[in-house]
């Protein structure tokens, strides 16, 4: 893993592509903020597929695919611009089949029910296992709102999937909170969590699944680059599975980090990171 932090300034994906023959691209915070998309972004990912490279999104929705599909549809981010999609919703589904799951508690908005097909819905009391998705009304509420609830749950002894281990993201501008969250409060009163999507590898063994598929070869990790706007989730989970980060500083940190980027605020925000980002960009585009 290459261990150098290159500032690219006036560069963009160009730069860095002939090194890579896999992207594990971010999707909220990096083609769009919830709201509306960004055309650069959609931009770069399609010619960087037209020479030839393997797109794969990497999102911690805690929904199915083709959900997210939809979604980015709607937003206007072209077909053209990935081969797949793996989201953190489809790997906490897996894990709920694997197990068996019969009767479940969700912490959530209706939005994500599709997600739990199947599988008896009951209440905290009841259930045997408890999944976390996000705040029923995020524009208003925050994790104290929850705390009550998610401290009657710990009471009694129950695991925690949380399938969205974001803590907040960028929603037109302002930031919201999520599932992670939620699951630290749930920790705070000593309940047992499962996180299922970045900074965790599980959904990057199933990204680098599709890319097998997509490629027909296995592509080393030293060949695979992530792309999103969070130290906690992007950077830390490229640096935990081993492979090389593309870091946004326009997302989630831009606040933190200001634009152009103030170089002490910018270390800080970095500190965290294992191993630094090989760059980093306001946006993702092909060219600046």
């Amino acid at each position: 893993m290459t261990q150098t932090f290159v500032l690219p300034p006036g560069a963009g994906l160009r730069s860095l592509a002939p090194q890579y023959d896999v992207i594990f691209c971010d999707v909220w915070g990096v083609l769009h903020n919830g709201l509306s998309a960004w055309p650069s972004a959609s931009e770069a990912l399609v010619k960087y597929r037209e020479q030839g490279g393997t797109v794969i999104l990497l999102s911690n929705a805690p929904r199915p695919a083709e959900a997210v599909m939809t979604m980015l549809a709607r937003l206007g981010v072209p077909r053209e611009a990935y081969d797949a999609v793996v989201t953190s919703g489809d790997v906490t589904r897996m894990e709920l089949d694997r197990r068996g799951t019969k009767l479940l508690h969700h912490i959530g908005p209706a939005r994500d029910l599709d997600l739990f097909h199947g599988i008896e819905m009951v209440s905290g009391e009841d259930a045997s296992i408890v999944v976390v998705t996000g705040l029923d009304d995020d524009d208003v509420e925050t994790p104290d709102d929850y705390r009550d609830q998610l401290q009657k749950i710990a009471e009694r002894g129950l695991e925690l999937i949380c399938a969205n281990p974001d803590r907040v993201v960028e929603k037109g501008g302002t930031l919201i909170w999520c599932a992670g969250a939620l699951a630290d409060v749930y920790e705070e009163y000593g309940g047992r969590v499962l996180h299922i999507g970045k900074p965790f590898p599980g959904v990057y063994e199933q990204a680098l699944r599709f890319a097998l598929k997509k490629r027909g070869q296995v592509t080393p990790k030293s060949r695979v680059l992530a792309i999103g706007d969070s130290i906690i989730t992007d950077v830390a989970g490229a640096n935990t599975f081993g492979i090389d980060c593309l870091f946004l500083t326009g997302g989630i940190h831009a606040e933190d980090i200001g634009h152009p980027p103030r170089h002490a605020d910018f270390a800080k925000v970095l500190e965290p990171a294992a191993s630094p980002p090989v760059g980093w960009s306001h946006r993702l585009a092909w060219d600046f």
